[in-house]
Formats: C-alpha cells, structure tokens, sequence
C-alpha cells in the first residue's frame, strides 16, 4: 500500500501561480512512477503531468504544457506540480496518484495508477 496525501491548493486569481505537493509514505517511493490528474465540476478526471520513478522522464497535458512543472524528492517522498499562469479552466480537484514499477515510463492513463490522493482544490477566478 502507498499513501498519498495533497497538499497547497487554494483560490489565487488568473495568472497567479501555485505549488502543489504530494507527499507519499508506505513503500518505497522510488519504486513509483507519479501522475497527477484533476477533476472539474461536471467533468470526468482528466490526465494533467506525469514524472518517472528517477525523474528523468516526464509528460504533460497539452493544456497545461508551458505553465506547469512536475519535479519530485525521492529523498523526500515527495512529488510536486507547480502551476504558473493558472486560468480559470484549470479549476478543479486536483490528485496525485503512483504507478508502480521502473519501466514503461510515465502514463497518461488512469487505469494504469493504483493508489489514489485524496485531492486537493484549486480554485482560479477571473
């Protein structure tokens, strides 16, 4: 078992910028490859960024591409996602979520997440 928690979301007007953190414990952390993905009222959870197991490799949304970066502490247990330039369209519950194993590289794909953050609310106003 691998347990996410969120944290650093908030309401920031557009084009303001915030940092959000996932913090992981329970197994080992490097053994995971990190997504985060976000949820908007009414619409279905949707892929935003992805980083491999060293951080080497990641992926992003090409809504977000330019404006978001993902970076994690395996040190820490820690996978962060800081999001500049934030719209009001990137209003949503956001999740962190780990993909086990070292190869396969990141996924944009939920299915391929087995452990689940609980969220954290982003709110951008216009």
């Amino acid at each position: 078992q691998v347990q996410l928690v969120e944290s650093g979301g908030g309401l920031v007007q557009a084009g303001g910028s915030l940092r959000l953190s996932c913090a992981a414990s329970g197994r080992t952390f490097s053994n995971y490859a990190m997504g985060w993905f976000r949820q908007a009222p009414g619409k279905e959870q949707e892929f935003v960024s992805a980083i491999s197991w060293s951080g080497g490799s990641t992926s992003y949304a090409d809504s977000v591409k330019g404006r978001f970066s993902i970076s994690r502490d395996n040190a820490k247990n820690t996978v962060s996602l800081q999001m500049n330039s934030l719209e009001p369209e990137d209003t949503a519950v956001y999740y962190c979520a780990a993909k086990f194993g070292r190869v396969g590289g990141v996924s944009k794909y939920l299915k391929d997440y087995a452990y689940w953050g609980q969220g954290t609310q982003v709110t951008v106003s216009s």
